[in-house]
C-alpha cells in the first residue's frame, strides 16, 4: 500500500519546529523591550495566539477526515509561509501581534495535519508514530531555541528570515513525500461525508477524561513557563540561567524520548505512561516547595521532563486507538485544541493563585492537581477499559 512513511512525517515535523521554536521564546521579550508593551498586554496577544491555535486544530481536524489531505496540508504551509514572510518587513505593532495570531492559526493546523498523517500509518504501532513525532518536535525545539539565541540580537527581521526559508524546505519535502493515495484520501469517503460518525459511550468518555486532563496537564506545565520565571529571577539567579533550563529541558526530551521507544519494545502499557507522565509533573512542583538553589531547579526541571516525555505523546496514541478511521482527524485536532486551552489558561490562573496567596500553595496546588488527574483516569479506565472499542489499525 501507497501509505506516507514515518521517516518523512518525522522530517516534516522535525523541520516545522525548528522554524515555530524560533518564534516562541520571542514573543514577550520582543514586545515587552522592543515594542514597549505592558506584561498584560503581551498576555493577551498570547492568549488571543492560543485561541487561534486551538481554530486551527479544530478546523484541520474536521477537514481532514472529509478531503483529499494533500492540499489541506500543503495550504497549511503555505500560509504559514506567507505570514512569516509578511513578518520579515513588518514586524511592529499592530503587524506583529496579527501575525502571531495568524501564526497560531498556522501552528495549529499544520501540527493537526502530521499528527492526523500519522493515524494512516499501518505497519507500526501508535505508542512508536506518536513517540518519534514529538521526539522530532523536540529535536526541531532544541535547534530552533539555539538558532534565535545567535540570530536575534541582529534583528527579528533576520529571525523570521530564517524561519521562511525553513518553512519553504517543509513544503518543498512535504509536496514531494505526502502525496501517497492511500494517505491523502478519507477511508470510504463517498459514505461518511454525510455521515455523522459517533464513539461507542466508553470510547467517549475515555477520550474526554483524556482531553480534560491533557488541558490541566498543560496548565500546571505552563507554570514553568511563566510565572517561574519572575520567582527563579527573584532569587538572584540570571535570566540567562532561566533560559539554560530550557535548554537542558530539550536536550533531556530528546534522550527520555529515546530510552521510553527502546523500552516500549518490551513493556508495552500506554495507561501505565501516562499514570507516571503526570506523577513526575506532579512530583517536580513538590520538589519546588524545598527549592532554593539552582541545583534544585536543575532537579525540578529534569523530574518535569521525565513527566513530558512519558504522558505528552501517549494521550494522542490512546486517542488514535479509541477513534475510528472516519473521525481520526477530527479528534487528533481535538486533542491539540485541548491542549492549546491549558497553554492560554495556565499563566492567568497560576498568576491569580500566586497573587493570592504564594508561590509555595501554586507548587502544592500543581500537585494535588496531578493526583486528583491520575485518579480520574484510572477510575474511568477501571470503569470503561474492559469495554470500549479498538480501532487502532
Amino acid at each position: 500500500m501507497n501509505y506516507i512513511k514515518l521517516k518523512w512525517l518525522f522530517l516534516g515535523s522535525f523541520i516545522n519546529n525548528i522554524a515555530v521554536s524560533t518564534i516562541w521564546p520571542l514573543t514577550t521579550i520582543y514586545m515587552h523591550n522592543a515594542l514597549k508593551k505592558s506584561l498584560t498586554e503581551v498576555g493577551i496577544i498570547l492568549f488571543l495566539f492560543s485561541v487561534s491555535n486551538v481554530l486551527g486544530n479544530y478546523v484541520s481536524g474536521k477537514l481532514f477526515d472529509k478531503h483529499n489531505r494533500y492540499p489541506l496540508t500543503i495550504f497549511g504551509i503555505v500560509f504559514s509561509i506567507l505570514v512569516s514572510g509578511m513578518l520579515i518587513f513588518f514586524h511592529g505593532w499592530p503587524a506583529y501581534p496579527i501575525g502571531l495570531v495568524l501564526l497560531g492559526f498556522g501552528t495549529g493546523w499544520n501540527l493537526t495535519m502530521v499528527n492526523s498523517l500519522g493515524t494512516t500509518i499501518t505497519n507500526q504501532s501508535s505508542r512508536h508514530i506518536f513517540n518519534m513525532l514529538y521526539l522530532a518536535q523536540n529535536i526541531g525545539v532544541v535547534l530552533g531555541t539555539m538558532f534565535v539565541g545567535f540570530v536575534y540580537p541582529y534583528g527579528i527581521g533576520y529571525v523570521f528570515t530564517i524561519t521562511t526559508l525553513i518553512l519553504i524546505i517543509y513544503g518543498v519535502s512535504a509536496a514531494i513525500t505526502y502525496k501517497q493515495p492511500d494517505s491523502i484520501y478519507p477511508i470510504a469517503r463517498e459514505n461518511t461525508e454525510h455521515k455523522n460518525v459517533r464513539l461507542p459511550k466508553p470510547n467517549l468518555v475515555l477520550v474526554m477524561t483524556l482531553f480534560f486532563s491533557l488541558s490541566i496537564i498543560w496548565i500546571v506545565y505552563e507554570q514553568w513557563v511563566s510565572n517561574l520565571s519572575v520567582y527563579i529571577t527573584g532569587m538572584g539567579i540570571p535570566l540567562s540561567m532561566y533560559s539554560f533550563l530550557w535548554t537542558i529541558n530539550a536536550f533531556l526530551l530528546v534522550v527520555f524520548q529515546l530510552i521510553i521507544s527502546w523500552l516500549s519494545r518490551f513493556y508495552d502499557n500506554l495507561y501505565l505512561q501516562i499514570y507516571l507522565g503526570i506523577f513526575f509533573i506532579g512530583l517536580s512542583y513538590f520538589i519546588l516547595v524545598f527549592t532554593h538553589s539552582y541545583l534544585g531547579f536543575v532537579l525540578s526541571m529534569t523530574v518535569l521532563t521525565i513527566g513530558e516525555a512519558s504522558v505528552i505523546p501517549s494521550i494522542p496514541a490512546v486517542v488514535n486507538y479509541l477513534t475510528p478511521v472516519e473521525v481520526k482527524g477530527k479528534y487528533q485536532g481535538l486533542n491539540n485544541a485541548w491542549a492549546s486551552i491549558g497553554k492560554a489558561f495556565g499563566p492567568l490562573l497560576g498568576g491569580m493563585i500566586i497573587e493570592a496567596y504564594s508561590y509555595n500553595v501554586l507548587f502544592i496546588a500543581s500537585l494535588l492537581v496531578c493526583i486528583v488527574l491520575i485518579a480520574c483516569i484510572f477510575f474511568s479506565h477501571v470503569i470503561y477499559g474492559k469495554k470500549f472499542t479498538n480501532f487502532d489499525k
